[in-house]
């Protein structure tokens, strides 16, 4: 608009030569405006609640990486996460997910709870997801939400959580009962040659940090930026 108004402000013989001129000056401004606002946004900061599929997952620094590089803004990603807890735990730990004022948080939180030996019911698992959501979503209401379908198990691991799928689903659907987000990277794992997948998943439940980061990150980047951002 202001360049608008000095083209109009300049003699009709000048016109043509001043709107050039100003024409380069303005998309000059528009350049560095962009690049300024940019700078001086806040760092996105994404927390990732969960069990050892986040603690130990590795994945984080990519996605802060490519998700940075994405939306050429700062990103932070932090985590609230413990090896062989369950969502019983996770009901004790929503403090600190509210301490990191999030804009998004990324929960996984069934993995342990179907575990045969923890004894966490279904409906129980449901009950707890349900709870850590709405308090989440009452304290934190400009938070997105994303739950997550990490990866397959298999082996011992696999055979102590026969039931996972129901508990996946369970907490899928309490998700999308309130309108949140759902992300299954399942299908991305699954398109592993059998092999491929034993030696992505050595332990059966837990994968390395790079064939991690490899399946998750490129995904929830997409989802997160809500674009496509390229290799």
């Amino acid at each position: 608009m202001i360049c608008l108004r000095l083209w109009r402000a300049a003699p009709t013989e000048r016109r043509l030569a001043s709107g050039l001129v100003l024409l380069l000056a303005c998309l000059v401004m528009v350049l560095m405006t962009g690049k300024s606002d940019a700078e001086n946004l806040p760092p996105l900061k994404i927390v990732a609640f969960g069990t050892s599929l986040t603690a130990r997952g590795g994945w984080q620094p990519g996605l802060q990486t490519r998700l940075a590089a994405c939306l050429q803004r700062s990103v932070k990603v932090e985590s609230v996460a413990k090896s062989g807890e369950t969502s019983t735990w996770a009901l004790t730990q929503l403090d600190r997910v509210v301490a990191e004022q999030p804009d998004i948080i990324l929960i996984e939180l069934y993995a342990n709870d179907a575990t045969l030996h923890r004894f966490v019911s279904l409906a129980q698992s449901r009950r707890n997801i349900a709870d850590i959501l709405d308090q989440l979503h009452q304290r934190l209401p400009r938070a997105r939400i994303i739950l997550m379908a990490m990866n397959p198990f298999s082996g011992l691991r696999g055979l102590i959580r026969p039931f996972v799928g129901s508990y996946i689903s369970a907490h899928q659907a309490e998700a999308l009962k309130r309108g949140l987000e759902f992300i299954d990277y399942r299908p991305d794992w699954e398109r592993l040659t059998p092999d491929d997948l034993a030696a992505a998943i050595p332990d059966g439940a837990h994968p390395r940090p790079e064939v991690a980061s490899k399946i998750i990150v490129p995904q929830l980047t997409r989802h997160i930026a809500g674009r496509d951002c390229g290799e």
